[in-house]
């Protein structure tokens, strides 16, 4: 009885905050024409207010807003409101004399452009500078837009990616036109980004570094650590309900990206992807990759070149996945030397997800979820980020240790997802050659462990 009590009581108070909202200053009800001129007016002073200081908003706040007056003169420009909208609603609001972004370009001063920048591109200006220096040639010869400069075809790219903006929005926001033209130089852009700077996925050229960094963690050879990262895509004939797209993923120590392989469907298994990456067939076919000499461990055995893999995968010679329980004395099946193997495993698979968490995170465009009839261009877009990435560390801007505070919000979601979500281990036959490198390095990490 107090609980309806006190809603209705709720309801009465709302009736008649409504009911004020509805009177005119006499008192007396306002019609429906003027209920739509006063829509019209807030919505023109919400456009007036966002002319003014959109260069001082977040990005995220002027979009919200701009899709919110958006939505508003649809609605008053409905066929049934049509006979009252006509005098009190425009058709179109007025477009601010300049387009954003040039009015980005000369406003404010260094400190408080600095930050906004940032904000705006998710990268400093010097290194936007950089990145349009490598860019421009490619940009220039695709013949993109003859009248609008490469910089604005590039932040308008980076601003969607940045911020999931539609084309719409980036081609008013930076002078290109139209939709079409818009997209035509977003797509531009990733073109260009992964031709120019493919050569960031640093697996063969990088490798002694590689090295040198797991070293440290005493993990003697290893040359990466591989996952498998998920990209959502709405649900439909394709994928089917909940489906994804996977993204298998090589990371060094550091973050970096090192090999990218885009655009796996859900239905496949990891070890069936694997086989038909360029980083299996460069290992075990045209033996280009982790072909370096072996390494002698302190007690005589010797270790190959080698990655750590998540569970899902097989264990090779080469790829090194953690142990699973057996019919051992051990209370869970597993002995000491194992679980610290396990356990250092466990610790170095996290930089997987922190990179793809921290692209998705950087690049808002990846954490949408993508429509089905967009899913061809999904795969692209992702290894462009990745690149993105890649460049970021590349002028650090970008490291292991940064945007902790930003980024755990978005790393709590990504492990829950992975819990939630978690891809069932290979259970396949047990490769005797891995067994045996992997034993070795277990054995090894468990030494280094008694000596600290």
């Amino acid at each position: 009885m107090e609980t309806s009590e006190i809603s209705s009581d709720q309801t009465s108070r709302k009736a008649k905050k409504m009911k004020t909202l509805s009177q005119n200053e006499n008192g007396k009800l306002l019609t429906k024409q003027e209920l739509l001129i006063l829509v019209s007016n807030a919505a023109a002073a919400a456009h007036s207010f966002l002319s003014h200081n959109d260069i001082l908003l977040l990005p995220s706040q002027t979009l919200a807003l701009e899709s919110l007056i958006s939505s508003s003169l649809l609605s008053l420009r409905r066929p049934s409101l049509e006979p009252l909208t006509l005098h009190a609603a425009p058709h179109n609001l007025p477009e601010p004399n300049q387009c954003w972004f040039r009015r980005f370009l000369s406003s404010a001063g260094a400190g408080e452009h600095s930050v906004l920048w940032s904000h705006a591109f998710r990268m400093s200006e010097p290194s936007f500078t950089l990145l349009l220096g490598l860019l421009t040639p490619d940009l220039n010869a695709a013949a993109v837009h003859s009248s609008v400069p490469p910089n604005f075809v590039l932040a308008a790219a980076l601003y969607r990616l940045a911020h999931g903006a539609g084309y719409k929005a980036l081609a008013r926001r930076f002078g290109l036109g139209s939709s079409e033209k818009a997209c035509l130089a977003f797509f531009t852009v990733c073109k260009a980004i992964n031709e120019k700077l493919g050569h960031f996925f640093e697996l063969q050229s990088d490798v002694s570094r590689v090295l040198g960094e797991f070293g440290w963690l005493s993990l003697p050879n290893c040359c990466g650590v591989l996952g498998i990262g998920k990209f959502r895509v709405d649900s439909g004939k394709v994928l089917g309900e909940n489906g994804s797209l996977y993204v298998q993923a090589l990371v060094d120590s550091a973050g970096r990206f090192l090999d990218v392989s885009a655009g796996w469907p859900s239905t496949l298994k990891p070890e069936v992807i694997l086989h038909q990456t360029k980083l299996y067939i460069g290992v075990e076919e045209s033996r280009d990759l982790l072909n370096g000499p072996c390494l002698e461990l302190s007690n005589g055995d010797s270790v190959p070149q080698y990655v750590l893999g998540d569970s899902c995968f097989p264990l090779l010679p080469w790829l090194l996945t953690p142990y699973t329980k057996s019919n051992k004395e051990d209370e869970d099946g597993l002995t000491s030397m194992e679980k610290n193997f396990n356990s250092a495993h466990q610790r170095t698979m996290r930089l997987v997800r922190l990179a793809f968490g921290k692209v998705r995170n950087r690049w808002q465009l990846l954490s949408k979820q993508w429509k089905e009839e967009c899913l061809e261009f999904l795969p692209f877009v992702i290894v462009t980020c990745c690149l993105l990435h890649n460049f970021l560390i590349k002028t650090r801007e970008l490291t292991v240790e940064d945007e902790e505070n930003d980024f755990d919000n978005s790393r709590e979601e990504e492990e829950e997802e992975e819990n939630e979500e978690k891809l069932p281990a290979f259970n396949g036959e047990m490769n005797e050659s891995g067994q045996k490198i992997r034993e070795a390095v277990a054995m090894n990490l468990s030494r280094v462990c008694l000596k600290r």
